[in-house]
């Protein structure tokens, strides 16, 4: 395969693999806590090609990160359920390690400890969490700095972090949830505010994924003629040489 088929070839599959993303994003559009996932890959081989005035596939690489943006913040009044304004994360105990999540939608296991979806212990600041016998939800209140009370009796506090410029790093592990490499360590969150009874919504935006959709199809159609013009043009001298 020549150099310029191989280029072509690579726009293709990368070209496939960002439409993945994108409909990954759209079919997480009401996942609590969700953050997209985006890439430079579309816009910037779009960008090359109207710089170079021609549909020929460009070189540009799959750049793909997570947008850590915040997700608009929707009132639930379900006592278990709290969101995050500004940056850090929950930190879910897990037998492989700690996970990272913005989704604080929970629940208590039957040893009365605040758990996630999956049953896995939510960590506080001096372990897990556990409401005492006795106390209803109805009674627990929680401050903006992730304390936990009832009764004006402090049961624990939400373990916030954050990673700051190491945020990037932060890899996929399902159901909303991160995971950092073992040589990066997360700081204690500051400035941010937790709220009761409330939910952050995913930070997909419904028209811009449709619009990014509109753009990688065209670019894939771009590319597929492309191949298509170099095999009619490769036959036609071939015929002509066969005479």
């Amino acid at each position: 395969m020549t150099e310029l088929g191989v280029q072509v070839s690579s726009s293709i599959n990368t070209l496939m693999r960002e439409f993945n993303i994108i409909t990954h994003n759209l079919a997480n559009v009401s996942t609590v806590g969700y953050k997209r996932r985006c890439n430079a890959f579309s816009k910037s081989l779009k960008a090359q090609e109207a710089q170079a005035g021609t549909d020929s596939p460009g070189t540009v690489a799959l750049n793909a990160t997570f947008d850590f943006s915040q997700g608009s913040i929707v009132e639930t009044g379900r006592r278990l359920d709290f969101a995050m304004y500004g940056k850090g994360f929950f930190v879910i105990e897990t037998p492989q390690g700690p996970l990272y999540t913005r989704n604080g939608t929970f629940r208590t296991n039957q040893n009365g400890q605040i758990v996630d979806s999956q049953g896995r212990t939510v960590a506080g600041e001096a372990g897990p969490i556990t409401i005492p016998i006795g106390i209803g939800l109805s009674q627990l209140n929680v401050s903006s700095n992730g304390s936990i009370s009832a009764d004006g009796t402090t049961i624990g506090k939400f373990k916030l972090v954050d990673f700051e410029e190491s945020e990037n790093k932060l890899v996929p592990a399902g159901a909303s949830c991160f995971r950092m490499p073992e040589n990066i360590e997360p700081v204690a969150a500051e400035h941010i505010v937790v709220k009761q009874g409330y939910q952050e919504s995913s930070n997909v935006k419904m028209v811009d994924e449709l619009v990014n959709m509109i753009m990688v199809s065209r670019l894939y159609e771009s590319n597929m003629k492309f191949i298509s013009a170099k095999k009619e043009a490769g036959s036609s001298l071939m015929s002509v040489a066969m005479g």
